[in-house]
């Protein structure tokens, strides 16, 4: 997967969790996890690269820290409108 994108779950018609995937490669599995603030958790591939983040607190989640997790990870920034279905 070359891009990256957003994936919500809902349960009665608010978001219950969230997951951004970063870009990576078909084969790439999460073999290690890093906490960060506010309810952020980063999965690591085998070879140590960021392959996506997890959002356990999407409606406590804000996304000025999710963007600037994801610039701080070394990917370009992207469109806050990414993160609609998180405040809708």
């Amino acid at each position: 997967m070359k891009r990256s994108y957003l994936e919500v779950t809902y349960r009665k018609g608010r978001p219950l969790a969230a997951y951004f995937y970063l870009p990576r490669r078909p084969k790439d599995r999460s073999v290690r996890t890093e906490k960060k603030e506010d309810g952020l958790v980063v999965d690591y591939a085998e070879d140590g690269r960021p392959i996506g983040i997890e959002i356990t607190s999407p409606r406590r989640a804000s996304v000025e820290k999710i963007l600037q997790l994801i610039i701080g990870l070394g990917f370009q920034a992207v469109d806050r409108e990414e993160f609609a279905p998180l405040v809708a």
